[in-house]
């Protein structure tokens, strides 16, 4: 648990795509994956995973997560959309997804929405987020030692490890729980009626 520091430093966790990144004209879909794959080469897992591909591109499109695109080309709000479904699939379904974007999805073909600012917020929120995450790690770490030191076992380190893992992958299914729920609103908003 000594290298948790050096593992969040590794992990690239502040990775955003920022509007500065985003070029001012539309670009081909091979130009918006080499954007992508630019950006966020760093928080790869192996090199073999992919950031985002056509398929992806493609799959994004006739599942109306995005809004149409004209003439072969991806706007600043298809990139905008393309980096928060990028963040989403971490946790959320394909359907999830379409589902909390929609509302967007339609206020942009409205032209009824100031993308720039609330992606602004996503971005102040991320990174507050990050910093936040980095104070709770470090305390959670400290649990866990605390809990692996009431236990006379010899493989103490290994023992930490495990419990450092389920302890984060507990809280990540609680957090993402939420995130389910708060879709789920959504479903409940557009079919206009509860269920449980």
């Amino acid at each position: 648990m000594e290298k948790i520091n050096e593992i969040l430093k590794d992990l690239q966790l502040e990775s955003n795509l920022k509007l500065d990144d985003i070029p001012n004209i539309d670009l081909y879909m091979d130009q918006v994956i080499q954007l992508f794959e630019n950006k966020f080469a760093e928080t790869k897992r192996n090199d073999d995973e992919k950031i985002l591909t056509k398929t992806m591109i493609n799959n994004y499109a006739k599942g109306k997560l995005i809004f149409p695109i004209k003439n072969k080309k991806y706007s600043k709000e298809h990139l905008i959309l393309m980096s928060l479904i990028y963040q989403l699939k971490g946790a959320l379904s394909i359907n999830d997804i379409q589902m909390t974007l929609d509302g967007i999805n339609k206020r942009i073909i409205k032209e009824d929405i100031e993308l720039d600012s609330f992606y602004k917020s996503y971005l102040n929120l991320s990174k507050k987020n990050v910093a936040d995450f980095n104070e709770d790690i470090n305390e959670r770490v400290k649990d866990v030692k605390e809990e692996v030191s009431k236990m006379e076992d010899r493989n103490a380190p290994y023992l930490e490890q495990v419990l450092m893992i389920t302890s984060l992958v507990h809280m990540s299914n609680l957090y993402r729980k939420t995130a389910e729920k708060l879709v789920d609103e959504f479903i409940v908003e557009k079919e206009g009626k509860r269920h449980k």
